[in-house]
């Protein structure tokens, strides 16, 4: 089995089975929406295209960030503690993010593509295993530099090939990211509890595969 990585500015080149990882957090609050009821959710490109939908969608939320922020007429922001708090059941979504839902939107040429994370991590290795792979791709929406998104990737490369995985060093390695600083001053919208739960490993035991319909990209929990 072969193995790639690429980024957001790469990642247009990926062909055939392409993970998309995103730890923190929009993957991560992603699976905690669907662990709370959410039925689907549309993923985005940009903020206006987010609350467009929103307008043809009845019923529907749109959450996600810029700069880690919520949008002005977003619903929720980016953070699992505060997807948690919601009432989410039955509910369809439409997530707008820097990175994660980025790297989804550019893939453009992936045959079939997974919306991952460290909380998912063995449902998605069961549900690509299923397509018996030779060859993935995945997606680093943070960049090489950002050590959580690398870290969930080698996480995964593991499994799928299985070697032995000592779970304490992937989740120190989250805690130590460039992103992670940023929940180190508990901000309303950077909890410092995102962090525990962005490192629950396996904590959910369903994928989350994106299919293409009518133009849009949507995003469901499935499991394998």
């Amino acid at each position: 089995m072969n193995f790639n990585y690429t980024t957001l500015e790469t990642c247009h080149t990926a062909t055939g089975i392409v993970l998309v990882i995103d730890v923190l957090r929009a993957f991560s609050t992603a699976a905690y929406a669907f662990s709370g009821g959410a039925k689907e959710i549309r993923l985005v490109s940009a903020v206006t295209e987010a609350l467009a939908l929103k307008e043809q969608i009845p019923n529907s939320k749109v959450m996600g960030e810029v700069g880690g922020l919520p949008p002005e007429r977003f619903d929720f922001g980016n953070s699992p503690t505060r997807i948690l708090e919601q009432d989410l059941a039955g509910s369809i979504l439409i997530q707008r993010t820097g990175a994660g839902t980025q790297g989804a939107v550019r893939s453009v040429n992936a045959s079939v593509m997974v919306a991952t994370s460290f909380v998912v991590a063995q449902a998605t290795t069961n549900y690509v295993l299923q397509l018996k792979p030779k060859e993935i791709t995945f997606v680093i929406t943070g960049g090489m530099k950002n050590d959580e998104d690398v870290a969930c990737a080698e996480f995964l490369e593991k499994q799928f090939t299985g070697r032995v995985v000592e779970t304490e060093e992937f989740i120190r390695r989250v805690y130590a990211s460039r992103d992670a600083l940023e929940h180190m001053e508990d901000h309303p919208q950077f909890p410092t509890a995102d962090l525990d739960y962005c490192t629950r490993i396996n904590a959910f035991d369903f994928a989350m595969p994106i299919t293409r319909e009518s133009g849009q990209l949507i995003m469901r929990a499935v499991k394998p």
